[in-house]
This record gives structure tokens, C-alpha cells and sequence, in this order.
């Protein structure tokens, strides 16, 4: 029963986004050619207008369905809702621009296209988030309540009840426990809920009392009850979820994958490593150092005679650094220093008055400047323009020892710029914190993360007072 009605709202929901967008075509359409309130010559037939709006609705559901954006909403924050709306609607554009260049129907209205677009987003989100307001709502005053059994009153189980309790917004209630170890005790049934027999009890109680979920949260010497107790469940048609006992070892988001035809616990969730993601990063990293190395090439050109004129030497000074899955790569800087050798270069930091620096070095290193021909890594693939910043191989054998997730930095391609450094986290300052930054951004990637990173190291400035 639970996965109709969730097929049903998933339907509901694809219907509505659909319609959403046909509303938006009518509105776009008037604001622009009939309201007066913009200028406009001759429109193209409405009939023209509403076959793209058409296609464009069938594009985003498509996009919609598969990047699971309907999938149940019950447990999802609204937030989550947000920024894949966001994400959606940009990807249906793009696709949408690639047709209308391929059909050459270049002569829709641009101003049109960016009201239709804004409203699309603004109304679909105003949407869900007052249907998601009136659910919360009316689950929070008892209606639609899901009942839950929990199977385990230890540790575990106590602790799902308490976060259970924090969130009244999202329908659950909890019928009781059922535990082989625990007697029934009145005491445990103040604080929580009634303990209500042992495990085997379960097809008793599910057969008596109208239960939907069944949460698993037994100890791993509990381990051969679980074929059991999921066959008990299945055919009563209830749904069953499993809390692993070693919840405690997992990181935040741990997800479910699938290796050789096994279901396997992905310990970390990366959003990077799905294909469709790396391909639009990629894309996206490549369009944009073309277009950096072309707006900052009287930059490159000033400093590459800046270094020539100031000191004996190469241009550009390659440095070892570890990069994606552990890869060694030649990462290119400006030079800022008088030539030495490789060995000592490697192992040793730069100080405040280090006696290696040139004065133009000096000035590179405060502006950043000295940075740029990363942009070339990035073409080449080693580097992209968002992701933690290398590190040298012999402190990278030094902190993997000493800093806990140090080398989780190493799942995706280190960039020129990170979360942490938009964020202060440049030069002499705590490598255990930049390492929590950047474990929170190889978890949460998303493109318009990206483009928050890059915007907030625009507006924070190149100049960095911890980079000697």
C-alpha cells in the first residue's frame, strides 16, 4: 500500500511540474508581447511558443525522473528540494538552447526565455514548498501518521527514537519496541515506548496492529535473525530498514551501492562519482579555464616579464603534488623564487621572511598571481577549477599519518581554489580544518556550489596575508 501511494504522489508530482511549467509559458508569454509592459516587435505565433513550452515540460520531468528528483519526499528536507530544482531547470535550458540552435529557431524571444525560466523555478519551488508546509502541517496535528515498530531497545534503537522525536514534521510515530534482552519495564515505557514482547513476537504484532515500517536496530550477533524477520515482513507487506551496528564508524551520508550484483554500504557518499556529474564538472572546468586564460592573458604576459626581468631562470616553476586517486602530477606555478634544487623545494615551507623569495616573487605570492598557470593543469585534466588543494607528496606521507580523513581529499581532482579557501583557509593556517572544508564539499558537490566557491574567492580578493 505504502509504495502505490508513493507511486501515486510521485505521479502527482510529475503531473503538476508539468502543468507548473505550461502555466509559466502563458504568463512569460503575456508579460512579454501582450501586458505592454515590454517592448517587443512582432511575436512569432503562440502555437510556436507553446510547442517549445511543451517539449521543455517533457525535458525537465525526463531530467526530473532520472536524477530521482521524484523520488519520496516524506524523509527529504526542502532544501535538498531547492537546489535540485535549481539544478534541473538549468540542465533542461542548456537543452532546451541546444535544440533551438539545432532547429535554428533562433528568433525566440531572449526576454521571453528569461521570464519563462526565472518563473519556472520560482513558481515550482513556491509550489512544493507550500505543499511541503501543508503536509508538515497536517502531520504534525496527527493526520497521515506513519507507525513504526523498532526492533532492538538498546543503543541503537533508543537513539533512532530520540531523533524520531525531534522531527514530528515528518508524520512518524512509534507503536513500541520489541527486544529479546530487555523485560517489559514501565520506566523504559515513560521515557520512550512500551517494550512489547520479544523478536519473536513480530508476525504476531504485525498481523494484529497496523504497522508501516519496521526499523532493524539489533546488534551485529543478531545478524542470522535478519533473513527472518525480512521474510516476516515482506509478507505482511511491510517496509523494512535496516540501522547498521556500526552506525557509530559511518561518516554523515553513507549510501547503498552495487558491486558484482551484491549490495554493498558505500561508506561515504560523493556526488562526483556518478558519470553524468564528472562529465558536466569536467565541462564545466574546461570552459571556464579557457575563458580565464583568455580574460587574464595581459596577466600571464606582465608576470612572465616580471620573472624574466627580476631574476635568472624559468618562467614557470613545476612542483610535484598528489592529485586525484592518489596520482602523482606536475603542478605549474609562476616562479617566485631563485632556482634551487628539486629535493629542497619539496620538503621545505615557505616562511614569512623566507631569504628564497624574489621581490616580484613576493608580490605573486601576495596577489595570488603566481597561481594562474594552474589554469593549463586544468585543461590537462589533472586540476579543476574547484576541489582541495594539493599538496606535495612528502607532507602528504606526513599528514595522512598524523590528520584523521586527511587522504578522503584525494577522491575527487584537486582545484586551484576550495571550500576552504573561500573561506580563510589559505597558506599558514590549521590543515585539520581545511581538511574538514574540503570533506564537506567532496560530500555536497554540486556545480552551483562551485560557482558559490568561485564567486565568494572573487569578492574575498586574491590577496592573502598568510601566503609567504
Amino acid at each position: 500500500m505504502l509504495r502505490k501511494n508513493q507511486r501515486f504522489l510521485t505521479q502527482l508530482y510529475i503531473i503538476a511540474d508539468f502543468v507548473m511549467i505550461q502555466i509559466i509559458f502563458l504568463f512569460a508569454y503575456w508579460m512579454k508581447f501582450l501586458s505592454g509592459l515590454m517592448e517587443h516587435e512582432s511575436p512569432l505565433p503562440l502555437s510556436e511558443y507553446s510547442k517549445w513550452s511543451l517539449i521543455y515540460g517533457g525535458i525537465a520531468v525526463v531530467i526530473g525522473m532520472m536524477s530521482s528528483f521524484y523520488s519520496p519526499k516524506r524523509k527529504k528536507r526542502f532544501a535538498d528540494d531547492f537546489w535540485r530544482v535549481i539544478q534541473v531547470h538549468l540542465i533542461s535550458l542548456f537543452v532546451l538552447l541546444s535544440l533551438l540552435f539545432y532547429f535554428k529557431a533562433v528568433h525566440i524571444s531572449r526576454e521571453y526565455l528569461a521570464v519563462y525560466m526565472i518563473g519556472n523555478v520560482l513558481a515550482i519551488l513556491f509550489y512544493r514548498f507550500a505543499v511541503k508546509k501543508g503536509l508538515r502541517h497536517f502531520r504534525e496535528k496527527g493526520f497521515n501518521k506513519q507507525f513504526v515498530l523498532i526492533l532492538g531497545a538498546g543503543t541503537l534503537g533508543k537513539r533512532f527514537y530520540k531523533n524520531l522525536k525531534q522531527h514530528p514534521e515528518m508524520g512518524y510515530e512509534v507503536f513500541g519496541f520489541l527486544d529479546d534482552q530487555q523485560e517489559i519495564d514501565e520506566q523504559f515505557a515513560l521515557k520512550y515506548k512500551p517494550i512489547l514482547g520479544t523478536i519473536d513476537d513480530l508476525e504476531q504484532i504485525i498481523e494484529q496492529r497496523l504497522i508501516d515500517e519496521v526499523i532493524i536496530a539489533l546488534p551485529l550477533e543478531a545478524h542470522h535473525r535478519f533473513p527472518h524477520i525480512i521474510n516476516v515482513c515482506e509478507k505482511a507487506g511491510v517496509r523494512t530498514l535496516i540501522i547498521p551496528d556500526f552506525f557509530d564508524y559511518l561518516p554523515a551520508r553513507p549510501t547503498f551501492d552495487n558491486f558484482a550484483g551484491m549490495p554493498l554500504i558505500n561508506v561515504r557518499d560523493i556526488p562526483l562519482d556518478l558519470m553524468s556529474n564528472r562529465i558536466l564538472k569536467r565541462a564545466f572546468d574546461i570552459a571556464f579555464a579557457l575563458f580565464a586564460i583568455l580574460l587574464t592573458s595581459p596577466v600571464l604576459l606582465f608576470a612572465a616579464i616580471g620573472i624574466k626581468l627580476t631574476s635568472p631562470g624559468p618562467i614557470i616553476f613545476k612542483q610535484e603534488r598528489v592529485g586525484l586517486n592518489r596520482r602523482n602530477f606536475m603542478m605549474f606555478k609562476f616562479r617566485s623564487m631563485r632556482v634551487q634544487s628539486q629535493g629542497t623545494s619539496d620538503t621545505k615551507w615557505t616562511t614569512e621572511n623566507d631569504p628564497r623569495k624574489t621581490k616580484f616573487g613576493s608580490f605573486l605570492r601576495k596577489t595570488s598571481l603566481d597561481e594562474l598557470p594552474q589554469f593549463f593543469n586544468v585543461l590537462l585534466g589533472h586540476m579543476s577549477i574547484v576541489g582541495p588543494r594539493p599538496e606535495r607528496p612528502f607532507f602528504v606521507d606526513q599528514f595522512k599519518e598524523e590528520i584523521p580523513k586527511y587522504m578522503v581529499k584525494h577522491h575527487v581532482r584537486p582545484g586551484i581554489t576550495g571550500w576552504a579557501q573561500s573561506n580563510g583557509l589559505r597558506g599558514d593556517t590549521s590543515i585539520e580544518e581545511r581538511i574538514r572544508y574540503d570533506i564537506f564539499y567532496i560530500e555536497n558537490w554540486s556545480i552551483l556550489f562551485d560557482v558559490k566557491i568561485i564567486w565568494k574567492t572573487v569578492i574575498n580578493g586574491f590577496i592573502n596575508k598568510n601566503a609567504y
